[in-house]
């Protein structure tokens, strides 16, 4: 992270990365947005950000933050396969998904040990770049074990059931987030009537998926004012949205002012 820090200043605009991004403080502390949420860590602890997750860092939340010093790590899935790895191993593995928690506490044991794991595999890639590829594949299972042991889900109901619900619905949200926008659309793939994915989505996540949809949409439309120079007419097309103003009135509603001044904001920044 040291390393990185000197050729990416912060702020960091919303961005998504089609690899799996992991986070693990030795020091200092890190804010950062996951979405639409807000996730800070500290020494010994990690973020995990899925494949496709936006993610950012806004002056509000580098001001709060300290300097802070450890390791970033980005991997997809085949690499986690390689010749050692499975697919049944990649689902044991709850944070690598959408609808997982970002932020995973070691206790001081694990901490430790991941501590030598990254410090193994900076070095195997700092000597041999990807030379030896199961040397570093072996030491990041092993890293992601050890989080494993401490991860907490961000739900604990009792109500499995609904929590497994819940899972699929998010799932399914960024997958198809620019193409279905009504509740009904996921109610339908999901075989249940829209009023009990309703009261389901907000019984474990406290957000109706009404407000899921609208927050996944303008994340997607804030990486694309960022990461593209197409028009907002253009950005609204590649959301699914057919009315330029419906998606202004929509953006304005969600961050309080509209795609434009939004971009403008970035450029500035």
């Amino acid at each position: 992270m040291q390393d990185l820090s000197e050729i990416s200043k912060p702020p960091v605009p919303p961005v998504k990365a089609k690899t799996h991004t992991l986070f693990f403080l030795t020091s200092g502390i890190l804010t950062m947005k996951i979405g639409s949420q807000t996730a800070k860590i500290y020494q010994n602890e990690c973020i995990v950000i899925s494949a496709g997750q936006v993610f950012s860092y806004s002056n509000d939340e580098m001001e709060k933050s300290e300097q802070g010093s450890g390791f970033m790590c980005g991997f997809n899935d085949d690499f986690l396969i390689g010749q050692i790895g499975s697919r049944d191993l990649l689902k044991s593995f709850e944070f690598l998904n959408f609808w997982g928690n970002p932020v995973i506490k070691p206790k001081n044991q694990s901490a430790k040990y991941l501590d030598q794991s990254f410090n193994r595999i900076l070095d195997e890639y700092t000597t041999n770049s990807l030379q030896n590829k199961i040397i570093i594949q072996s030491h990041l299972i092993a890293a992601l074990c050890d989080l494993n042991v401490d991860y907490q889900p961000l739900s604990n109901h009792k109500n499995n059931t609904a929590v497994e619900l819940t899972n699929k619905f998010i799932g399914l949200l960024h997958k198809n987030v620019n193409s279905k926008h009504q509740v009904s659309h996921y109610a339908s793939i999901l075989n249940i009537s829209p009023n009990h994915l309703y009261k389901t989505v907000k019984l474990i996540t406290q957000k109706s998926p009404s407000i899921w949809i609208r927050e996944s949409l303008i994340n997607e439309a804030k990486v694309l004012l960022f990461q593209t120079d197409l028009s907002i007419q253009e950005i609204a097309s590649e959301l699914g949205i057919d009315d330029q103003s419906y998606f202004t009135r929509l953006f304005k509603k969600q961050e309080g002012i509209t795609p434009i001044a939004y971009r403008e904001m970035i450029d500035l920044s």
